[in-house]
């Protein structure tokens, strides 16, 4: 029985710290995690979603702190210096439809990245009313492009064209 009770704290202990190199892995604070949207975990029921704003998302993490919630967002790339800030718009938006959805405002968000291998780096981005301020303003000037008949390239970048998915049918695309 002695035995027994041995080999199942030494599991214990054993799944404990496979679990912590797995949230450390995932670049996920301590807290509970409330939300989840990536594989290995079961499906998301919903997405985020606020009728008002038109807007939409699924962050790969939500993760409640102290009271807090907090989005994450996981990015299987090599580590830049700094977040790009298409990301940090996106942890934005998943901010905004927190407080929105969710009644609690998230003092930060964090981006992950990971290549898959040993390198791994997480910024925590602060949801400041400066950057909710810059994301209603996004969602203002993408509902007027939505609006145009024509859009224009924003970019002269051939290899953001190729990956593009409006390629096929752009009359700007880079070559």
């Amino acid at each position: 029985m002695l035995i027994l009770v041995f080999v199942l704290c030494i599991l214990a202990i054993l799944l404990f710290w496979r679990a912590s190199r797995k949230r450390k892995a995932a670049g996920l604070p301590g807290g509970q995690i409330i939300y989840t949207d990536t594989q290995g975990w079961t499906a998301v029921k919903e997405p985020l979603y606020d009728a008002d704003l038109g807007l939409t998302g699924k962050p790969d993490y939500l993760v409640e702190q102290n009271g807090a919630i907090i989005p994450i967002e996981v990015k299987s790339r090599r580590p830049p210096s700094a977040p790009y800030d298409s990301h940090i718009y996106q942890l934005a938006a998943y901010c905004l439809l927190v407080q929105r959805r969710l009644g609690k405002r998230p003092p930060y968000g964090i981006i992950h990245y990971t290549d898959g291998h040993k390198e791994s780096r997480s910024f925590a981005v602060e949801y400041t009313p400066a950057l909710e301020e810059a994301m209603y303003d996004l969602l203002e000037d993408i509902r007027k492009r939505d609006a145009q008949k024509t859009v224009n390239r924003s970019h002269e970048s051939p290899e953001f064209c190729a990956r593009c998915g409006y390629r096929a049918a752009c009359d700007q695309r880079i070559d």
